[in-house]
Parts: structure tokens; C-alpha cells; sequence
């Protein structure tokens, strides 16, 4: 039975819940019914939310697709906010670094609240490429490999709460029950990296490391992904050096940047 998704209880959550459906939509953009769905609101809630936020410049409509986007005014918010929030310049070098190293694609994600969100990505030159992840992307913590490695490293307490409340089943498969999820947080505890399995696109491998915040906490994530062919067994232990190298390194430049 599928468990329908509980929309926030008001109206600041409820905007930032269309807004962040709205990120999901890359190049192409989302129907109203597909931010509806995303939130929980009803359809035409959701339709209020986004005209309100269209009268405010924080979401724009396709006029011939009636596609809904996010809005300039987020741009200009975002540009203040960078000076004290944005990391991605420093990340960039790291996932170029392992983009060239590697032939696989390279990518930055962050930790939002209970999902991870990518930022960067750069690929490699290898031909294959996988398109799991591309820059604005959000998965639940526990999904694919940046929001397993983040989970992985939180504190049990942390990890018994959302698990105990979190259904990953209903979308994501029986991979990814309680039980099979606690199977590879171990793992990634005991290697230091995570790696998904392609479970989430069968054959498309992905492996990460946590970098963390000033106070200790898995914030960001370094991921390689790839076709399984590359993601071989006795390839993974290298793969899983060059990003923990990594990771340390943008974890101690991110550590020494006045904040």
C-alpha cells in the first residue's frame, strides 16, 4: 500500500515544499499535478502556492508548456547567500580531480534535512555515462550512495528515528527495507565509503564519501557513478581510496575557511 505523503503543517513549509518540487525539475520543468504529488497538497493548493510565489518572482511558467520552473528572484538570493553558504567552488576541484582520475562521472551533493541534494557534477571520459544524478537531483538519506554514506555516519540515535519513521519501500524497492538499509550502513561503517549496488537504476554503480561540517556531522558527499562493468570488485578499493582522499582533503580546506 502505497503511504501517501504528508504535506507541512503550514505555510512557510508548504512553500518550501513546492519549492524544493520545483528543483526537481531540471531543464524541463514540473506540472502542477507533479508538485501536488511531490507535497502532499491538493492539486489545487499547490496551484495557489506556485501563482503566489510566480507574483514574487520565486517560480516562472513556460508559457507554450504551462511547465512551472524556479524563479529568477531565487538567483538573486542565492548569489547574496553564497558568500556564507556556498561550497561548490572549493568541491569543484575535487570532483575535477576525481572526474580526470577516474574516466567516471564526478559529483557534489549536500545534505538537506533528511535528503541530499547534488550540486556539482563533471564527467569523466569514459563513454558511458550514468544519469542517475545531474545538478539539482534529491534523493532520501539512505538512496544511492551520498544519502547512504551520509546516513551511515550519523549517530545511531539519528539513524533509529528516521529509519523508525521512513518508509523507503513504497518508491524505492524492497532494497532499500529497514533491514537491508541497516546491512549497508554497516558496511559503508566499516570500509568508510558507501557504494550502491545499482539499485536504484539497474547497472548504474555509484560509490561516495563523506565530507564533513565544522562540527563533526556528515554535511557533503563525493560520489562517483558509472555502468557496473567499471565498479568491479577489485576496482572498488581504489575507487573508494580516491574519494576518502578526497573527502579528507575538502573536508580540511572547508574546515579552514572562515565562516
Amino acid at each position: 500500500m502505497t503511504v501517501p505523503r504528508q504535506p507541512p503543517p503550514n505555510l512557510i513549509g508548504r512553500a518550501a515544499a513546492v519549492l524544493r518540487a520545483l528543483s526537481t525539475g531540471a531543464e524541463a520543468g514540473v506540472t502542477t499535478s507533479d508538485v501536488a504529488r511531490a507535497t502532499g497538497l491538493a492539486r489545487p493548493t499547490a496551484h495557489r502556492l506556485l501563482v503566489a510565489l510566480l507574483d514574487e518572482g520565486f517560480a516562472d511558467r513556460d508559457r507554450r508548456s504551462g511547465r512551472w520552473h524556479l524563479g529568477p528572484e531565487l538567483y538573486l538570493l542565492g548569489e547574496a547567500a553564497a558568500a556564507r553558504y556556498d561550497v561548490t567552488q572549493r568541491a569543484r576541484e575535487s570532483v575535477h580531480r576525481l572526474a580526470a582520475a577516474t574516466g567516471e562521472s564526478a559529483f557534489f551533493s549536500a545534505r538537506r534535512g533528511d535528503e541530499t541534494v547534488c550540486l556539482l557534477r563533471e564527467d569523466g571520459d569514459f563513454p558511458i555515462r550514468s544519469f542517475v544524478l545531474y545538478e539539482g537531483t534529491r534523493f532520501p538519506l539512505g538512496v544511492v550512495s551520498a544519502g547512504l554514506v551520509v546516513l551511515a555516519l550519523l549517530p545511531d540515535r539519528e539513524i533509529d528515528a528516521y529509519l523508525g519513521g521512513t518508509d523507503l519501500t513504497t518508491r524505492w524497492g524492497p532494497g532499500h527495507s529497514a533491514a537491508a538499509v541497516r546491512t549497508r550502513i554497516a558496511r559503508t561503517r566499516e570500509q568508510g565509503y558507501a557504494v550502491n549496488p545499482g539499485l536504484v537504476v539497474e547497472g548504474s554503480w555509484g560509490m561516495a564519501a563523506a565530507v564533513f561540517g565544522p562540527a563533526g556531522e556528515p554535511a557533503w558527499a563525493l560520489t562517483l557513478t558509472g555502468v557496473e562493468s567499471r565498479f568491479r570488485a577489485d576496482r572498488r578499493p581504489q575507487l573508494g581510496e580516491l574519494l576518502l582522499k578526497e573527502a579528507h582533503a575538502l573536508t580540511t580546506a572547508l574546515r579552514r575557511e572562515p565562516r
